[in-house]
């Protein structure tokens, strides 16, 4: 014989409600958290380009993490640690009219953690004789200075 277990219908409305309400209040701080670290991670590339049209190297390296752990790749290279990609990027980009203007384009910032997220986009300069363009892939960490930039992959076309 099998019990009956029928619950009144007030009872079952009042889980299905309190579940819903556990649900939305633990998925709201995550949904906030998500949407503030890809607006930390979307600040970093815009004060990266804006230093870079300003002829800032400097304050363009200040995106990357300042350790030696950093990686770019580019072309047929990789370059590890903070202070050799800035002097890779001083080297190839040593006169202002070589960094002419930088502009990004069809960002996607994917978070695969609380202190990680990958960086998908386009990159493009707008120079006197040219235009170079290409795309990257960055891993970002959230470190002690924020969100920086740990890993590049950047390609051009």
């Amino acid at each position: 014989m099998k019990p009956n277990l029928r619950l009144p219908a007030a009872v079952i409305l009042l889980i299905a409600g309190l579940a819903s309400a556990l649900g939305q209040s633990s998925a709201q701080p995550k949904s906030r958290t998500s949407e503030r670290a890809k607006a930390a991670i979307q600040a970093v590339l815009d004060a990266q380009r804006d230093a870079w049209n300003r002829g800032d190297i400097e304050g363009y390296m200040d995106g990357y993490a300042r350790s030696a752990k950093t990686e770019f790749v580019g072309g047929d290279s990789i370059s590890r640690g903070w202070q050799t990609v800035l002097d890779r990027y001083k080297k190839k980009y040593d006169t202002r009219e070589k960094m002419g203007t930088l502009t990004f384009s069809e960002i996607e910032i994917t978070l695969l953690g609380k202190d990680a997220a990958l960086v998908l986009g386009r990159w493009r300069l707008k120079r006197a004789d040219d235009e170079p363009h290409g795309t990257f892939t960055l891993l970002f960490r959230k470190t002690k200075s924020g969100w920086r930039i740990v890993h590049d992959h950047s390609s051009s076309a």
